[in-house]
């Protein structure tokens, strides 16, 4: 109880400074109008032939190019900024372990990006009104959004422990991200396959994020897939971590 108590404090500490900002407004916003738009003028939603009653293909394609700009995007400031203002030495010196703190700043800005994607329902009424929905795929494909924007976000988090810079964070955490998922599309594993073998292509697509976000899209959710996802989280709190801790000594 003491921890949840530690960890709901700093969690709305940093809930309220990122709409108090308004910088949450504005990433929710772009992100409901960018993925409603290539959903409804690239894909030919409303197309005669249209099929998708799952949203696969028409919808959840998009989220995952949009979160690894949005995911950084919102957790750049967790810790660069606190480090540029001089406040973490702050936060720090308060009677909670590093743990409650960096968890707490990690749910607030993951809740940012959840309502982000919890926004974007009017495309499953509306395929709901046009047709007969995979309600199950249609969960599963919200789910891998969720999950991959939290993996997203933790490598930032880690990121943004690491300068005091919000622009060099936005940068490398989306390099980072950027290079997780391009080692895993179709084209770099059937490469490495053939030219490095099969079993460098299997490490490949175990490590990076294209094949769990594809599989989880399809209403796959696998214990693989969240173990991946979890592990990923983990480690780069754990990394989060032992940098505050650096600090702190």
């Amino acid at each position: 109880m003491y921890a949840l108590k530690n960890i709901s404090i700093v969690y709305k500490r940093e809930l309220k400074a990122q709409f108090n900002s308004m910088l949450a407004y504005v990433f929710i916003v772009i992100f409901v109008l960018l993925s409603m738009s290539l959903t409804f003028l690239l894909d030919d939603f409303f197309a005669p032939n249209a099929q998708d009653a799952s949203l696969e293909f028409s919808f959840f394609r998009w989220p995952m190019w949009l979160l690894m700009f949005l995911a950084p995007a919102v957790g750049m400031r967790l810790w660069a900024e606190e480090q540029r203002t001089g406040t973490i030495e702050l936060l720090l010196t308060m009677p909670i372990s590093v743990w409650h703190a960096i968890v707490g700043k990690f749910l607030a800005a993951l809740s940012v990006i959840t309502i982000a994607i919890l926004c974007t329902f009017p495309v499953v009424i509306t395929v709901s009104f046009l047709g007969d929905p995979d309600n199950g795929t249609i969960w599963g494909g919200y789910l891998a959004c969720i999950f991959y924007a939290a993996g997203a976000l933790a490598i930032t988090c880690a990121v943004s422990a690491l300068t005091r810079s919000s622009v060099a964070c936005l940068i490398i955490a989306l390099s980072i991200c950027f290079g997780q998922l391009l080692i895993a599309i179709p084209p770099v594993l059937e490469y490495a396959a053939d030219n490095w073998g099969g079993g460098v292509a299997d490490v490949l697509g175990s490590l990076g994020t294209w094949s769990h976000y594809t599989e989880m899209k399809k209403g796959v959710i696998s214990l693989a897939n969240i173990i991946f996802y979890l592990s990923m989280i983990g480690f780069s709190l754990f990394l989060t971590s032992v940098v505050i801790k650096s600090k702190r000594s």
